[in-house]
């Protein structure tokens, strides 16, 4: 074998490796697993945080234990993912029926300067009911984005406006507050809610 064609095969090899490294890299910083669907106790994922819901009324980590949660990180500017994703939690608390009482759901803006508590409120109207929004000033907001490992950032467009980059996994933490794995919503509500009964 040449050793042009020796060098080429190893230059191959070498973007393939780091490339895998990279993938493995981001989904371990996002979950804080390499895609087990239970994470052992001592997880990154999660941890305290002090916001303020959609009432002006102060909350922490601490109200939402005792049931499953769901967590999702967004913006009310959002165009599709956000409104998308609140719509199938939505409807996966429409065919869990009375067990939604059971289940917390949390949507924690990363758009502080916009979402204040009562646009928070107007937002979630048009969604379930029993979900809570929480936003919060911009260090509170971002020691929550850190203790879930969320991207967020502000993206310029069209003279003074802007929109919002981030990551958009539904977390599902545990009755204790601990992480077990990213919510797969791209089933049908039905499966979705088979599973999200698991843990209740």
């Amino acid at each position: 074998m040449s050793t042009s064609r020796s060098t080429h095969l190893l230059l191959v090899l070498a973007a393939f490796l780091t490339g895998l490294v990279v993938f493995l890299g981001a989904l371990w910083y996002a979950t804080g697993n390499f895609g087990n669907n239970v994470v052992a106790t001592g997880s990154t994922v999660g941890g305290p945080f002090k916001l303020i819901n959609q009432n002006g009324q102060p909350i922490t980590d601490e109200d939402f234990k005792g049931k499953p949660l769901l967590v999702f990180f967004g913006f009310t500017h959002c165009p599709d993912v956000c409104p998308t994703t609140l719509f199938e939690v939505s409807e996966v608390f429409r065919v869990l029926g009375k067990d939604a009482d059971r289940v917390n759901s949390l949507f924690i803006s990363v758009d502080p300067e916009r979402d204040t508590p009562a646009t928070m409120k107007d937002y979630l109207s048009s969604f379930d009911p029993r979900m809570t929004a929480a936003t919060g000033d911009r260090p509170a907001i971002e020691a929550a984005e850190k203790a879930y490992r969320v991207y967020a950032k502000k993206i310029p467009t069209k003279g003074d406006d802007y929109t919002m980059d981030h990551t958009a996994i539904v977390y599902l933490m545990d009755k204790q507050g601990r992480f077990v794995a990213p919510f797969n919503l791209k089933r049908s509500p039905e499966e979705a809610a088979a599973d999200l009964r698991k843990f209740l």
